[in-house]
């Protein structure tokens, strides 16, 4: 079971037309970690995560989430060396069906900013995904780096054992940007307590100042029982001049 992922242009704040939302990250938890998708037990994961940009402004995004069965509650604060900062929170519920499960999902963070997105996976081997997201423009530091006020197409499969792999593009279809990103996601369960996940990206699309980007990134995320590292980098991440490299440690209890 599937979900999506990450951009920054420098951790400041992030314009209203580049924010992001974490349209896709349920489906991408839910493979990194099966468990928490299924179980009634409460099950809480902190995630500092230290964002290194190119123009100097690096920042420390602190995130507590905990989840039991179909719920999801998460607080999370951005700390910029610049001294931006930001206070989040959101909450998600799973709603499972014969044929898949559609995540639900809103969120809120000082500044005024709101929104919320809705996920759709369906079909067993393999499966479509859709997803919608809206925001209202306000400024968002954010854990993913797509655009938020998008669509979400992709398609995915789990045939091969012990492999989940699934192709899909989050696109703005609201503010005529033109951005897109294209992720191809493998995740693979390579023992009991050990997994890996990989996720290269493709993004194109009109930057603040009018001048189109394109690049290249990948996340690589290695799990070990109730630990797990990432490392990403991101270039013209939130679609501006700078590149950016993230480091993240989880622990769940």
């Amino acid at each position: 079971m599937p979900l999506f992922v990450r951009h920054s242009m420098k951790p400041g704040p992030i314009p209203p037309r580049i924010a992001s939302l974490r349209l896709a990250a349920c489906l991408s938890s839910c493979i990194a970690a099966p468990a928490w998708c299924g179980d009634n037990d409460l099950a809480i994961k902190f995630t500092p995560s230290w964002y290194q940009s190119a123009d100097g402004n690096h920042a420390w995004d602190l995130n507590l989430r905990a989840n039991r069965g179909p719920h999801s509650l998460w607080a999370g604060q951005y700390l910029a060396r610049e001294g931006q900062r930001q206070l989040r929170s959101g909450y998600e519920y799973t709603q499972y069906f014969q044929a898949g499960h559609v995540v639900w999902s809103a969120q809120a963070a000082s500044g005024g900013f709101v929104g919320g997105s809705a996920t759709l996976q369906v079909g067993d081997p393999f499966y479509l995904i859709a997803g919608l997201g809206r925001t209202n423009l306000r400024n968002y530091y954010n854990l993913n780096f797509d655009p938020n006020d998008a669509v979400t197409l992709g398609a995915g499969t789990g045939v091969i054992p012990h492999v989940d792999l699934a192709l899909y593009q989050v696109r703005d279809d609201r503010l005529g940007t033109g951005q897109r990103i294209t992720h191809l996601y493998a995740h693979l369960n390579l023992t009991d307590s050990d997994r890996l996940s990989l996720d290269g990206t493709y993004k194109r699309g009109l930057a603040d100042d009018g001048m189109l980007v394109r690049g290249h990134g990948l996340t690589i995320t290695y799990t070990h029982r109730h630990t797990f590292v990432r490392i990403a980098h991101d270039p013209y991440a939130n679609f501006g001049s700078v590149s950016q490299n993230r480091f993240s440690i989880g622990l769940t209890y």
